[in-house]
């Protein structure tokens, strides 16, 4: 991983090479931003960059043996630690060891943005969650004991660090503070606050900030050939987070075409014609299919929730396309902190149904009626 692969971050990259050049390179350090803003490929190619025999003015070479492993995620001398669970494959005792092939796939497919949802969707773990665990410390322990193979510097690369457990942290602790020569340990978190105290104690800070839109937008359309409305569009509603910004970007057909329904279905609730609602449900809503119609109401969701920010003064926290705030604005009197507790609860009930595989038709029906009397509780 090279730091010109990565989108925008600039400050971050210059301060990470500044501290290779002055010799500062901390033992560990923790990279600490949320989703989507390239926190692990930052780590990746700092890594990197430590260990290029042939480092350039702002980037590894790319081209010396090492730079070579690097690229391909199988440097005998990087280790990676990450949350993980069983599966239909490993059925008992698992840990990141086992699954260091499919860590590998997944990152090459994702161009290291991560993120747990799709990590554990590529394990198919269905819906149980990782850990980091006490074998996994072990594990990365008795590596980093080992005397290198060949780079200058063993690097631990632990992702998703506030899912360490107890077990794993304290095990991790006393490495943590005195390591081995030349180790250097890279955590990657999302949230601090869920780091046990004495593992951040022993960790240089790293704050990776979102990303400005104008960087998403300028990497989408580099990287998808779209256009610069689309472009903007997406990386509006993405708020920094370079994965949404490429989900909104491959899905913006669907993105329409819930807002379109969703303004015709407010519309037919408000006005409450039960043969135009009917029709309505029976050839747009039922056609979408069922993980359609669960993100319709996901959509759904988040519009309520912007329209209180809208009562509330806060229109600048409204992420969204102008001509969905322009509907947003007339829309938002009809929601209230009266009603707002309902309709939530109501939504995610609905996607909970529809899941379990309700009948879409009637579950539409009736959030209707309910909606209808919501709205004069305004």
């Amino acid at each position: 991983m090279l730091f010109s692969q990565i989108i925008g971050q600039e400050d971050i990259k210059k301060k990470l090479i500044q501290s290779v050049k002055e010799n500062r390179v901390a033992h560990a350090q923790l990279f600490l931003g949320p989703e989507g803003t390239g926190k692990l490929a930052l780590a990746i190619a700092y890594a990197q960059y430590i260990n290029c025999t042939n480092k350039q003015e702002n980037d590894s070479c790319g081209q010396c043996p090492s730079c070579k492993k690097y690229n391909a995620l199988a440097h005998p001398d990087l280790h990676f630690i990450f949350p993980n669970t069983t599966n239909k494959s490993v059925k008992k005792e698992p840990e990141s060891n086992l699954y260091l092939t499919e860590w590998r796939t997944y990152l090459e497919s994702c161009d290291c943005y991560a993120s747990t949802s799709n990590w554990y969707n590529a394990l198919e773990v269905e819906n149980k969650q990782g850990i980091i665990n006490v074998r996994d410390a072990a594990s990365i322990i008795r590596k980093l004991n080992l005397k290198s193979y060949e780079a200058e510097y063993k690097v631990a690369v632990i992702w998703m660090a506030e899912r360490l457990n107890i077990e794993a942290s304290n095990k991790l602790l006393k490495l943590l503070e005195e390591p081995p020569e030349k180790t250097l340990f890279l955590l990657v978190s999302e949230n601090q606050e869920e780091l046990l105290m004495t593992i951040r104690s022993r960790t240089a800070l790293m704050k990776i900030p979102k990303l400005r839109n104008d960087e998403v937008a300028d990497a989408l359309r580099k990287r998808y050939n779209c256009c610069i409305e689309n472009a903007n569009k997406a990386a509006i509603l993405s708020d920094g987070n370079w994965l949404l910004a490429q989900y909104y970007i491959n899905n913006q057909d669907d993105e329409n075409l819930y807002f379109n329904n969703f303004q015709k279905w407010m519309r037919y609730c408000f006005k409450f014609n039960a043969p135009e609602l009917i029709d309505f449900i029976a050839n747009d809503i039922k056609s979408l299919g069922r993980e359609k119609q669960k993100e319709f109401l996901a959509y759904g969701l988040k519009i309520f929730h912007n329209a209180l920010f809208i009562n509330n003064g806060l229109a600048d926290n409204v992420l969204l396309p102008e001509d969905e705030k322009n509907f947003l604005r007339n829309f938002a009197p009809f929601i209230s902190n009266n009603n707002i507790d309902l309709i939530s609860e109501l939504f995610e009930e609905s996607i909970n149904q529809i899941e379990r595989n309700g009948n879409a038709s009637l579950i539409f029906l009736d959030d209707s009626f309910k909606i209808y009397n919501y709205f004069k509780m305004k």
